[in-house]
């Protein structure tokens, strides 16, 4: 393990510079052709079989070791967000409105690196390695288009997958995960509201959408705490409201838009159920229309019961006992690697990568327009994919 970490080092200069390419030129969504390019000419000298995905720009690298036994996929997503940056980096990105704010950057350039680590020890490999570099995570399910491409079902089939997540308010350096549920689901929802438009100042003669939009809102705070389970919790954030056009007319519509979380099956169908039961209720009471919308997202990130303790028991042979935390609850964003986790066991864990002086004096999460890493920790995520490997696939 110490030589994997040295070795891990010794590729640090690479991996950032990989990185940097990667974070300057970000691409959205499911068609990402320059970072596939960028991961193809780094993996070029490897003896790795190279497949790319038929609707995405997926990469799928494998390298089959001495012996034939099972096979673990390894897995970075690609893409960024639509975000303007500004975090003031010399090498941020030249894209306006384009930036990669969650750490997908740094997640490919681990995977390189890793690749690079592991085609060197392939004697000591008894199975094969998968790597999976995927476009689309940021919510284009790029992850389930791969899956349905064949991805596990290929020959060798995949018995197990690991993912690493970059976390810039971790400590830089340490990792966390959890056996169950790790991510929420994620499903976003629409209310249009739609009423009589008129005078402001005679709203006796219009359906005033506005105030019945703001009802809708606290209402649906009320229906997550009075008809859930707080040991099974639910978020519903409210994120956009539109309606209107000036100070002194009641528009006719007003619409609502936001996302559920959850982490459970259960929970997420009974929101599902429930945001148009709510909404259409108290639009009824007021004499207005509602249409509802519920478009459904990613599902919940559950890492195996076995598998998730057996990777934090790695990362502790990897970086010791005070580098590694079983996290008490899970994370509320979601994840596409739900789709791979719902077929076959394996975990997600984060890597923490804060940075020692944040320049604003504090530390930017992920989806932020300033979020900064500690490009440092980077080694010891090469190091922990790889050691997943050996160790999963040792003699």
């Amino acid at each position: 393990m110490s030589e994997l970490l040295a070795e891990a080092e010794s590729l640090l200069p690479d991996t950032v510079a990989l990185r940097r390419k990667i974070h300057a030129a970000p691409e959205l969504g499911l068609d990402t052709p320059e970072t596939q390019r960028a991961v193809l000419d780094a993996l070029a000298e490897l003896p790795l079989e190279i497949h790319t995905g038929g609707a995405t720009s997926a990469i799928v690298a494998t390298l089959r070791g001495s012996e034939a036994g099972r096979t673990l996929l390894l897995r970075a997503d690609m893409d960024a967000l639509p975000l303007h940056e500004n975090t003031g980096l010399p090498f941020a990105s030249e894209r306006p409105g384009k930036m990669h704010a969650c750490g997908h950057d740094a997640h490919t350039s681990m995977l390189v690196g890793a690749a690079r680590i592991l085609c060197e020890k392939r004697a000591l490999l008894h199975g094969t390695v998968k790597f999976l570099f995927q476009p689309g995570e940021e919510g284009f399910g790029g992850a389930r288009i791969a899956v349905e491409e064949g991805l596990l079902e290929a020959e060798p089939k995949v018995d197990a997958a690991f993912a690493i997540h970059i976390n810039p308010v971790v400590p830089s350096g340490m990792v966390a995960t959890r056996p169950g549920p790790f991510l929420a689901s994620k499903d976003d929802f629409r209310v249009t509201l739609r009423g009589r438009g008129g005078h402001a100042s005679m709203p006796h003669d219009a359906v005033d959408p506005i105030p019945v939009a703001c009802e809708v809102v606290t209402a649906l705070q009320a229906f997550t705490t009075r008809r859930f389970n707080v040991f099974d919790p639910v978020v519903i954030t409210v994120a956009h409201i539109e309606g209107g056009t000036t100070f002194n007319v009641i528009p006719a519509t007003a619409t609502l838009a936001g996302t559920l979380r959850s982490i459970s099956s259960a929970a997420r169908e009974r929101l599902r159920e429930g945001i148009p039961r709510v909404a259409k209720g108290i639009a009824q009471a007021h004499g207005l229309e509602a249409e509802v919308e519920v478009i459904p997202g990613y599902p919940v990130t559950v890492n195996d019961d076995r598998f998730a303790p057996y990777s934090a028991d790695v990362a502790r042979k990897l970086l010791g006992d005070s580098a590694v935390v079983l996290m008490p609850s899970p994370v509320m964003g979601a994840e596409d690697f739900s789709y791979i986790l719902e077929r076959v066991p394996g975990a997600m864990v984060f890597l923490g990568a804060r940075p020692a002086k944040p320049a604003s004096g504090d530390v930017a999460p992920i989806h932020s327009d300033r979020m900064v890493l500690d490009e440092s920790a980077m080694a010891r995520g090469v190091a922990l994919h790889a050691a997943m490997a050996l160790d999963y696939l040792g003699a």
